[in-house]
């Protein structure tokens, strides 16, 4: 086997850009060359003290233009969230010469998004060197997943595709901002998640169904809410009885007449009927996937099981790990848009080694 090493940049240090950098510290075929954070606490750390782990020697900067003239074969981009300006990062990073990875999106090839994808290719070009867009969801649970499982079936009704997260047991930064604890009716009216967001998870249900040889024809789009019963404490706050507790996203993709492809998001505070009204999901958050046909067949996807004898959700940490196991394929890949087909099975390096 090769003994090829990678020179990687971890852009960003969240939930997702920590598990990928642990990963690059601890893989021998890593060589972590710089880790870029947002948060001047971490500016002058070692990267090792970011996750836990020994010091490496390698300083954490706020330096933007120190990365742009680093020499390194890829960047693990993982910012909070995509906009203009880091689209304007992403492309700079190409055109340095550097393959870029980015769970943070945009997710291509996407119909919806023909202009950043001209930017980047044209960034690529430039810089002769490869995108790719992953994560867990889009990126592996909801088209990788389910559409490896279309070997084991004989005929296909319908994919549907769930995440179920309790956040309660999985806290996470954003439950306010998407709109718990606002008065129900006010939520169903404006939405956190506009009914476009389906167009950001667009390129996986059109893999799920290139994949079987048909093309999408619409996409609906659901959206329905569930009341907290009592008051319920969060890490991050607390929601009053009677206002929102629960949250159910659906969208659907039509094929020949009929749903093909649903994505599900039951996002609620609780798992108990004492908690939620309606209580859609019960059980371990996870991902689902269910294909309705013959012979029906469903998978769920969750972490294993720990010391208190729960599962934890490891939605955020897999979106960074997805995207870092992939370095050197992408790495290795031709120069542009790099999509899922192009990589093929990717196959990890370095991930057997002494825990």
């Amino acid at each position: 086997m090769s003994a090829k090493t990678y020179r990687v940049i971890q852009w960003a240090t969240g939930t997702v850009g920590s598990a990928a950098l642990r990963h690059f510290i601890e893989n021998p075929v890593i060589d972590l060359v710089g880790v870029y954070v947002t948060n001047p606490e971490k500016v002058g750390k070692d990267a090792g003290d970011i996750v836990g782990l020994p010091a490496t020697g390698v300083i954490c900067s706020d330096d933007i233009e120190t990365f742009i003239a680093m020499e390194a074969d890829c960047v693990l981009f993982a910012p909070l969230n995509m906009a203009t300006t880091t689209l304007d990062l992403v492309c700079r990073l190409l055109a340095s010469g550097k393959n870029v990875i980015s769970p943070a999106g945009p997710f291509l090839p996407n119909k919806w998004f023909p202009d950043e994808a001209a930017r980047i290719e044209a960034a690529c070009r430039q810089g002769g060197t490869s995108y790719h867009g992953c994560g867990i969801h889009p990126g592996y649970s909801g088209d990788i997943l389910p559409l490896t499982l279309t070997r084991l079936m004989n005929r296909i009704d319908c994919i549907e595709v769930t995440e179920i997260i309790d956040k309660v047991r999985n806290p996470m930064v954003y439950t306010e901002v998407m709109g718990f604890g606002l008065d129900p009716e006010e939520l169903l009216a404006n939405p956190r998640r506009s009914p476009e967001t389906y167009k950001y998870f667009y390129a996986s249900m059109d893999m799920i169904a290139r994949g079987l040889g048909k093309e999408i024809e619409k996409v609906t789009v659901r959206f329905e809410v569930s009341k907290a019963r009592r008051d319920i404490k969060h890490l991050y706050g607390e929601v009053k009885a009677g206002t929102v507790g629960g949250q159910h996203y659906e969208w659907t993709a039509w094929v020949e007449g009929a749903p093909l492809i649903v994505y599900h998001f039951y996002w609620q505070l609780g798992d108990s009927t004492d908690d939620l009204d309606p209580l859609w999901e019960q059980g371990e958050s996870r991902y689902r996937v269910v294909i309705k046909g013959d012979p029906p067949l469903e998978v769920n996807l969750m972490g294993g099981v720990e010391e208190d004898g729960r599962r934890p959700f490891h939605g955020l940490p897999w979106t960074g790990i997805v995207g870092a196991t992939a370095v050197p394929a992408v790495c290795d890949a031709a120069p542009g848009v790099v999509s899922h087909w192009d990589l093929g099975i990717v196959q990890p390096r370095g991930l057997v080694r002494r825990g």
